[in-house]
């Protein structure tokens, strides 16, 4: 991404953009960490401090992230998509199964612009795995083959999230939690969140691999510690990836609400990484290789939404960050959520 930035922007926007990347894949990490502390929390019936779980879970997630290459990570990415979608299956059964007794379903809600734009930053953040491309595409043996892995990505997460999404509510109605699993009879939410744990634990090994990554081949490129095993190289790369996952750890018991650490990131970094920023790159690559201005108005359709793809990213940050922040000033101000760093 920093080097995209680098081809728009100048040396300003690379910097901005790296940057950028390390903090988002720190937030995403955390949530990560906040999603395996629900899950264990969940399994062991809270009889733990609540940061204790975070802790817990922090230490394998650094272990995971440990590989410095992705090919030997991305095989872990295997049973985490397995594990995800099976939780995901056990999810809708059990709602199925289970419906909730006089439940609500409603298909249009009167609420308040600062609660309903929270909802919409849970599935921004769901796409926010766009910023990793470039460092996936990087790695592999024939890059032009990363288009068919992202139309396969998103055709699949897509149809994934939209049935989970729909199945759920229509037995669990209005009241469903965040997340879902919390809404489902005990049981079987110890079961979803158990299988689930894999894709939270890969999935936070990857985001922290990619912070340390955009680090340490700044530090070391054109230098043999990037490709051979030194004592240096080995011993810089395993201290960022304690000081992502430390970092992340922080954050996660930081912002204990899942929700509101979402609506942050979202707010924050997928609102640019995942929507305006992928305008701003068609119009470049258009403007520059197809024919100038005269390809933007031959191709008005694509323009026209790029420049709205733009324009909403910097609408779901600035909106999303407002309504993120206060909720949380009013969830402390209420006595709804505990204090940062304490048990909860």
């Amino acid at each position: 991404m920093g080097d995209a930035g680098l081809i728009i922007f100048g040396p300003i926007g690379r910097e901005v953009l790296s940057f950028g990347t390390i903090v988002f894949a720190v937030f995403a990490t955390g949530g990560q960490l906040l999603a395996g502390q629900i899950a264990l929390g969940s399994l062991s019936n809270n009889t733990l401090c609540l940061m204790l779980y975070t802790g817990i879970f922090t230490i394998p997630t650094f272990l995971c992230a440990l590989p410095r290459t992705l090919d030997r990570l991305s095989w872990l990415s295997i049973p985490s998509v397995l594990s995800i979608m099976v939780a995901g299956l056990i999810g809708m059964i059990a709602a199925g199964l289970y419906p909730v007794a006089g439940r609500v379903t409603s298909n249009f809600v009167s609420t308040d612009f600062v609660t309903a734009f929270i909802s919409i930053t849970n599935p921004v953040f769901a796409y926010a795995g766009h910023f990793m491309f470039f460092i996936l595409i990087s790695e592999m043996k024939n890059p032009r083959d990363a288009m068919k892995a992202a139309y396969v990505l998103q055709g699949f997460a897509t149809i994934f999230y939209a049935v989970f999404a729909v199945i759920l509510y229509v037995y669990i109605g209005d009241g469903v939690a965040s997340p879902a699993f919390t809404s489902l009879p005990i049981k079987w939410q110890k079961a979803a969140y158990g299988i689930a744990i894999p894709n939270f634990l890969i999935a936070g090994s990857l985001y922290s691999h990619t912070a340390a990554k955009l680090l340490f081949v700044r530090f070391f490129r054109n230098s043999k510690h990037l490709h051979e095993h030194t004592l240096i190289g080995w011993s810089v790369w395993i201290i960022l990836i304690l000081l992502m996952n430390a970092a992340a750890f922080v954050l996660a018991v930081g912002v204990p609400i899942f929700n509101y650490l979402i609506g942050i990131a979202a707010s924050l970094f997928a609102s640019w990484y995942t929507y305006g920023i992928a305008g701003a790159f068609w119009l470049y690559d258009t403007y520059h290789y197809e024919g100038g201005s005269r390809a933007w108005r031959r191709m008005w359709v694509n323009s026209t939404l790029s420049v709205l793809t733009l324009l909403a990213g910097g609408f779901i940050c600035v909106a999303g960050m407002y309504v993120t922040v206060k909720s949380i000033i009013d969830a402390y101000g209420a006595g709804t959520i505990s204090a940062p760093f304490s048990c909860g």
